[in-house]
């Protein structure tokens, strides 16, 4: 391990998740700009004394510096840049899955920036959703379309991301009128067959996930069945936490 491997400093990055170490501190999971998901030692930090105390929480924009092993480094230095993003109910739940989704398929260790960018753009979005006058039904449109963007990000940064723009059997554009079988971890294919191990989407619904536009509410849906598919595939058996608790939260909506 070189030098500057074993001192990082002012790294700017996101809580994901902490848990419980030893009597006084905890581990921080976090997700930084140029440094990747990693592991930080926070001595002492779930004292109320602590001056992290009220820092080493989710949604917090940080500058972080640590010392010591890559697997799991000591916290030597934290300061926030800015408030926590104010983020309530379903936004909040649906903040979490982002994080969990983070959790689950990132590589500790390895950096995404452009990423990173990704998921302060989708907290910016979140929570800029409830504002004075919006319908609840444009508040929910705009959040799973924000939900859909980042999961397409996250797929593309990670080495699975979708073809979209193009039938690969032939090579052809993507007709909007066009009916397609996107085959798993292979591409868009024409046709409109029951074929379950494909999904079946409008050539229009591919062209506007392609360009992050999801306006139409048809590509909405089948974007997010799309994305629930290909997401399965890599996040294996484990189901996902946050997903439980939104669909708890739109039932008793």
């Amino acid at each position: 391990m070189t030098t500057s491997e074993r001192r990082v400093q002012l790294q700017a990055g996101y809580v994901l998740h902490h848990r419980p170490y030893r009597n006084t501190s905890l581990i921080l999971d976090v997700f930084t700009r140029d440094r990747g998901r990693i592991s930080l030692v926070a001595r002492g930090a779930r004292t109320a004394k602590s001056r992290w105390y009220s820092l080493c929480q989710p949604f917090r924009p940080l500058l972080l510096s640590w010392s010591g092993r890559a697997d799991l480094a000591t916290l030597t230095d934290l300061d926030s840049t800015a408030r926590a993003w104010p983020l309530t109910g379903k936004l909040l739940f649906s903040a979490y899955y982002l994080n969990e989704l983070l959790m689950r398929l990132l590589q500790p260790l390895d950096p995404h920036p452009e990423l990173f960018q990704h998921y302060v753009h989708a907290l910016d979005r979140l929570v800029g959703l409830p504002n004075t006058g919006q319908r609840p039904e444009v508040v929910s449109f705009g959040l799973q379309s924000c939900l859909r963007m980042f999961e397409k990000y996250l797929l593309q940064e990670i080495g699975y991301g979708l073809i979209l723009d193009h039938d690969v059997h032939s090579g052809a554009p993507i007709a909007a009128e066009g009916r397609y079988q996107y085959v798993l971890e292979i591409g868009p294919v024409p046709g409109d067959n029951d074929n379950r191990d494909a999904i079946s989407m409008s050539g229009s619904s591919l062209l506007g996930l392609a360009r992050d536009d999801l306006s139409a509410p048809q590509c909405l849906q089948e974007s997010k069945k799309l994305m629930r598919a290909a997401l399965a595939r890599y996040l294996g058996d484990k189901p996902l936490y946050t997903r439980a608790l939104l669909r708890q939260l739109d039932y008793k909506s």
